[in-house]
């Protein structure tokens, strides 16, 4: 027999730990982009809002990148509030729609600078009060898009840090933010933050995906036509996305307190040191970078400098805008979403750096990186880089997909309650 099956055999064969039966609910804050760049958010807290009568949801912040704001939260509880009836005929514990509304907050809606924090934002200030609240649980910080308000928050209140819980969906998000994430990495090394760039993909890749349990087909059944929420998951996506929901998962079905040990959010390796790579010069496609690890470039200037220096480095659509600390460089920060070769180009009204093109290859990390957890990094959790945990290429989404008839199931159920 596969070693990966007896290991999954045997992960199985596990007790797992259910929110439903916890004398204590997990206290919960979400930062989410919903509305912003991707529909699944929008999946993703109708998901949250069925269970919430077994969390404690203590704060929802629109902590977006594009045009995702506050009221995109709020449209969603007004789906929750005309199912508020049925659902609280199974337990009354769900929140009051207007509870949930008086928790909403906005949060930041820039990238942030490069030093990594601009200013206190509603979501920021949420997340410290929060946070501070007299209470000995731990507070579960949920990060389902810009990390943004979480760094906002250390920043101006590091008093906290002891107290948060982190399970951040990197990946894809870390490509929008790399300054507030390298912030956090560089000045809050204690932090307790599962890093998920990758794991998280198992919700919807893998796994059991036949009949029912298709993507598009457990929706159709399962989803559509329950409620107003059912309808609002079925018309913002015909199909199972829900990208940020294995942070709730983890919460519902595992050890929180232990993110080694198996569970719908994933299982995960300690950390190695965060993959940073600096070069003086625009790269070329010949030098190499980890996956969703953060590059920098500090391209020196000449003396020649326009009144108002500018640049801006275009890479995979994005528009990178680069930062002049005063030491004689332009710097830019990009971080990779995938494997595989980019490309740059830099506009700039500075002509020692104008017009000039470059990129880099994005590699996978060695298996063999787990073997050696960052000392400096004591209660930070990364995907498992080992081949039996990955679908495809996505590191550790197996530990996700393997509990998929699992969760979808149980997910079912909750939906039933709307109908």
């Amino acid at each position: 027999m596969p070693k990966y099956v007896v290991l999954f055999a045997l992960l199985a064969s596990v007790a797992t730990h259910n929110a439903a039966t916890c004398a204590e609910p997990h206290r919960i804050v979400v930062s989410t982009d919903i509305g912003g760049t991707d529909p699944d958010d929008f999946q993703s807290m109708v998901h949250l809002l069925v269970y919430a009568d077994v969390l404690e949801i203590e704060g929802l912040i629109s902590s977006p990148f594009g045009l995702g704001r506050k009221q995109h939260i709020l449209d969603v509880i007004d789906c929750y509030e005309k199912d508020f009836a049925k659902l609280k005929a199974h337990s009354d514990k769900y929140p009051t729609p207007d509870a949930l509304r008086a928790i909403t907050k906005q949060g930041e809606t820039e990238v942030a600078p490069y030093v990594g924090v601009r200013a206190s934002t509603e979501g920021s200030r949420w997340l410290i009060e929060c946070a501070r609240r007299d209470d000995p649980r731990p507070l579960h910080v949920l990060v389902w898009g810009g990390i943004e308000d979480l760094a906002q928050a250390l920043h101006d209140a590091p008093e906290i840090l002891p107290k948060l819980r982190v399970y951040y969906i990197g990946g894809p998000n870390k490509k929008w933010g790399p300054n507030a994430y390298q912030y956090i990495a560089d000045q809050h090394p204690d932090l307790w933050i599962i890093e998920s760039n990758a794991t998280y993909r198992g919700w919807f890749t893998g796994g059991n995906q036949s009949g029912e349990w298709g993507n598009r087909e457990f929706v159709k059944q399962h989803i559509a036509g329950h409620g107003a929420l059912g309808d609002f998951f079925y018309t913002s996506l015909n199909s199972i996305k829900m990208g940020d929901t294995p942070s709730v998962g983890w919460l519902l079905s595992g050890k929180p307190e232990d993110p080694s040990r198996p569970g719908w959010g994933g299982q995960f390796v300690r950390a190695w040191q965060r993959p940073y790579s600096r070069f003086n010069r625009i790269t070329t496609p010949d030098d190499q970078m980890e996956v969703f690890g953060i590059l920098e470039l500090a391209l020196p200037l000449d003396d020649h400098l326009p009144e108002k220096p500018a640049a801006v480095l275009m890479a995979d659509q994005l528009e990178l805008v680069g930062y002049m600390p005063g030491d004689g460089t332009m710097r830019f920060r990009f971080c990779s979403k995938a494997a595989k070769v980019y490309e740059f180009k830099i506009r700039s009204n500075i002509s020692a750096i104008d017009g000039k093109v470059g990129g880099i290859t994005s590699v996978a990390p060695s298996p063999a990186v787990a073997q050696n957890p960052s000392l400096d990094l004591p209660h930070w959790w990364t995907d498992n880089p080992d081949p039996e945990f990955a679908e495809r290429e996505h590191h550790g989404a197996k530990s996700v997909s393997r509990w998929r008839e699992d969760f979808l199931n149980d997910f079912s159920k909750r939906m039933l309650r709307c109908k």
